[in-house]
């Protein structure tokens, strides 16, 4: 992950025939979601937000790496939805093939698998990566515009939603 091929794997990653089938049946599956969607957008969403955290922090994680967390961390919310499997934990274990045949090094992979499966999670010890991707996942979201807020489980508690970025 360097040089003038920076993004490569997350080139491989976005033509990756199951990555496509993996956000194709999230959206499959929230076709009539009123609440916030997990496609294509919200991932490149919370990939430029963390990226933000990273610059505005000076953490200097590999571009790439923010990238790929980002795109991968959502690819079995549709399970979810199918059979309650936790979306983080099987996001992870799909993301590993994905990521050994886009080329990212098994170091890079396996923390990019923690981020993934631990970006649900609210009061952990996590990586830098892991908490840029929690925090990103959260504060990209236009809760402030959104015309579902009453019935969001987020905002159950009463809180109003606040704009993070």
């Amino acid at each position: 992950m360097r040089g003038a091929d920076a993004m490569d794997a997350v080139d491989k990653i976005l033509k990756d025939p199951r990555y496509v089938r993996y956000i194709g049946s999230n959206a499959e599956t929230e076709k009539d979601r009123i609440f916030c969607r997990h496609d294509l957008q919200h991932a490149f969403d919370v990939a430029r937000v963390a990226y933000i955290m990273d610059l505005e922090r000076d953490l200097r994680i590999k571009k790439e790496k923010i990238y790929i967390a980002a795109l991968l961390h959502d690819i079995a919310k549709w399970k979810q939805y199918g059979d309650g499997t936790d979306h983080a934990l099987e996001g992870s274990a799909l993301a590993a093939d994905i990521l050994k045949d886009a080329g990212v090094s098994r170091e890079d992979a396996e923390e990019i698998m923690d981020a993934i499966r631990t970006h649900r999670e609210k009061d952990l010890k996590r990586s830098s990566l892991g908490a840029v991707l929690y925090e990103s996942d959260k504060a990209c979201r236009l809760c402030c515009s959104c015309r579902s807020i009453d019935g969001c489980r987020r905002f159950a508690d009463g809180r109003i939603p606040e704009t993070e970025y």
